[in-house]
């Protein structure tokens, strides 16, 4: 599983920044599937152990990383162990950070650290991603955005401060970086995902047990944009895309 010349390998890496139990993990299948090296990076990084295991164990190749990508440093050693094993073909940010608080009670610690994770940590692996694939002139930097980074909600200041910012850092890459063969998307997560947690959530709220087919999103499906995406001719490339089920109002 671990031999570098392997199929994987020569199709390049995929570097996941915020490779959590569900978006994070479902696209780290799919790219490994797909026949990529998956370099998967998590504050906690032991908590992908059974990641790694499961694509191994389907014969793809995965490797878990400890990280914190608000710390330069971090990101830079991340993605230059992606770039040593094959090159990085695709980047993926994919850290969340959604808070609510109202407005009065949202302290500059929060307002800041919802910052760092969700824009700062985003530009930060933007920039040491397009240095990488700038050289060569090819490869894929994805960037997971949210409906807040489109309109700020109530409670939301920070989070929608930050996911304001992260589409900028976006937009301003993909104008620069397009032109060197390096397609930079924005994509917005527009309603709740199928997790334990937004069905927890879900449930305080209305006290319903269980929810509408296809009501929430499958982290699954939401990969399958992210692969498709990574096969488009750039002539016609996609910066920007919204994904909702089908009943999402909007």
């Amino acid at each position: 599983m671990n031999n570098e010349t392997g199929a994987a390998a020569h199709k390049g890496t995929v570097a996941i920044v915020g490779a959590g139990d569900y978006i994070g993990a479902a696209i780290a299948r799919r790219f490994a599937a797909g026949g990529y090296t998956v370099v998967a990076g998590r504050r906690n990084g032991e908590k992908l152990e059974p990641l790694v295991q499961e694509i191994e164990a389907r014969g793809g190749r995965c490797i878990g990383r400890s990280l914190d990508a608000r710390k330069e440093e971090d990101v830079t050693a991340f993605l230059a162990e992606a770039e040593r094993i094959a090159p990085l073909a695709v980047c993926v940010f994919n850290i969340g950070a959604n808070v609510n608080f109202p407005l009065l009670e949202t302290s500059e610690r929060v307002f800041r650290k919802v910052w760092e994770m969700a824009c700062y940590a985003g530009f930060l692996t933007t920039r040491e991603a397009a240095r990488l694939m700038e050289p060569r002139q090819q490869g894929a930097i994805f960037l997971t955005g949210a409906t807040a980074g489109l309109r700020g909600g109530v409670g939301y200041s920070a989070f929608a401060a930050a996911k304001f910012g992260l589409r900028a850092v976006a937009q301003s890459a993909a104008r620069e970086l397009g032109p060197k063969n390096i397609h930079v998307a924005h994509l917005v997560i527009d309603s709740g995902v199928d997790t334990e947690w937004v069905r927890a959530r879900r449930k305080e709220k209305t006290g319903a047990e269980d929810f509408a087919p296809d009501d929430l999103m499958r982290p699954e499906s939401i990969a399958e944009t992210y692969w498709n995406l990574h096969l488009q001719p750039r002539d016609a490339w996609t910066h920007e895309m919204d994904l909702r089920p089908y009943g999402e109002r909007w």
